[in-house]
């Protein structure tokens, strides 16, 4: 199963707190912007939610 993933852009302030917990998703680019992967294999799951309940700004979140 594949999960879409999206960030609002314009709640995220690129503090990168979701790159620790789904790097395969979420990266800094070099710039320090965040960039991310809008879909993911289910295995990412867990890491993706752990993503989402740590982002201080609240803009991540899984599209149905």
């Amino acid at each position: 199963m594949t999960l879409k993933i999206h960030v609002d852009m314009e709640k995220c302030q690129h503090y990168g707190q979701c790159v620790f917990d789904a790097p395969t998703v979420f990266r800094l680019n070099e710039d320090d912007k965040l960039e991310y992967e809008s879909t993911a294999d289910d295995s990412e799951r867990d890491n993706i939610q752990l993503a989402i309940d740590i982002c201080p700004m609240q803009a991540i979140k899984f599209v149905e």
